[in-house]
């Protein structure tokens, strides 16, 4: 990614400092928060500092990493299975996490020494973002021809270059056709109540220099009526081995619309994000977030401050499920690393368990 001329990842390790561009303050400001430990990376993850499966899963891979370096001589195996179970806990629904935390894990296992499994649990934690960045631009390639020229494509929430370590999932073929002249069109929903869409895909797709305007939530489905999308390409925080999808809050409505319309519903995730352990939508955990998320908001005002104001009445309540689930069947294909899959049973269930595609054209 660019950002005023200069490359980045949305997140990164330099020594043992974990740094991060500062999703809570885009797009008013362009900040890179620095995390010396893994306590602090483990914040920055809770307080969504980082967000977006892949760049959660990289924070976490990361801060694994620092435990391990942190780790004291003697016993050290019980100081890095304490950290990783903070970790772990940060976020409840994103399976890229507990990918990461699992990977970076199992190297320190094998490890027969605290020096091996800090040059190890480095390493793996570095080769995890890495994949995570490659990802994202394969499935560019993958989904790009999905996309005619001039596509009108909807999206929600962040699944772009700041949800990954680069590229993206649900952007990177958006990226892809605008590199080779498609001149695609993306309506972004505003994704309430975080706004990731108006805060952060808004912005990056302006710093990309790709078409797109931004669309209230409650929007969507007169555009579906007026015939004005042509497909949807969403990203996913955790797919369950039947291929039911958890996503950003409000995602299951816009696939509801997309069936009804016969518009194509696409979702890119990487393999890290599907969960063979979970059988079905049924069987994910979708985390609840505090109520001040919806009864409160911020932004900047016309001096230029930021400022948190009330949107609701005093006394109101509120429930803030973060995700919710899309059932296989109102999914087109799975845009994945390893090509364009289909949604039936014989064909996730073998990239699932191997990685071995079995591509749709």
């Amino acid at each position: 990614m660019r950002v005023q001329g200069k490359s980045y990842r949305s997140v990164w390790l330099e020594g043992r400092t974990v740094r991060m561009i500062d999703q809570r303050l885009l797009p008013y400001r362009f900040s890179i928060l620095e995390c010396p430990t893994y306590r602090e990376t483990a914040d920055a993850i809770t307080t969504m500092a980082v967000r977006g499966a892949g760049a959660i899963g990289v924070a976490a891979g990361y801060a694994v990493a620092q435990a391990v370096l942190a780790a004291p001589d003697d016993p050290w195996r019980p100081f890095i299975a304490e950290a990783a179970q903070l970790v772990r806990a940060t976020r409840p629904t994103a399976r890229d996490l507990f990918y990461a935390i699992e990977q970076v894990e199992e190297t320190v296992r094998l490890a027969s020494t605290l020096a091996a499994a800090r040059q190890a649990a480095i390493a793996t934690a570095i080769r995890l973002a890495d994949e995570n960045a490659a990802a994202g631009e394969r499935m560019g390639v993958v989904g790009e021809p999905l996309l005619s020229p001039g596509a009108r494509v909807m999206t929600h929430c962040n699944a772009g270059w700041l949800a990954f370590a680069d590229w993206g999932s649900a952007l990177a073929p958006i990226y892809r056709a605008h590199h080779q002249g498609k001149r695609p069109f993306v309506y972004v929903t505003e994704t309430r109540p975080r706004g990731q869409g108006a805060r952060l895909t808004a912005w990056e797709l302006g710093e990309e220099g790709v078409s797109y305007v931004l669309v209230t939530d409650t929007a969507c489905g007169s555009l579906f009526r007026r015939g004005e999308v042509d497909c949807v390409i969403v990203g996913a925080d955790r797919i369950a081995a039947n291929g039911d999808t958890a996503n950003k809050i409000g995602t299951y409505t816009l696939a509801l619309l997309a069936h009804h319309h016969g518009v194509p519903f696409y979702v890119a995730a990487p393999r890290s994000t599907f969960d063979g352990a979970t059988p079905n939508g049924e069987a994910i955990v979708i985390e609840e977030r505090s109520e001040d998320e919806v009864l409160w908001v911020s932004g900047q005002a016309a001096d230029g401050s930021i400022q948190r104001v009330r949107v609701s009445a005093e006394q109101a309540r509120a429930r803030n499920p973060a995700f919710d689930v899309t059932p296989v069947s109102f999914i087109r294909a799975f845009i994945t690393e390893a090509g364009l899959i289909s949604p039936a049973p014989e064909s996730l269930a073998p990239f699932i368990k191997h990685g071995t595609p079995v591509s749709i054209h």
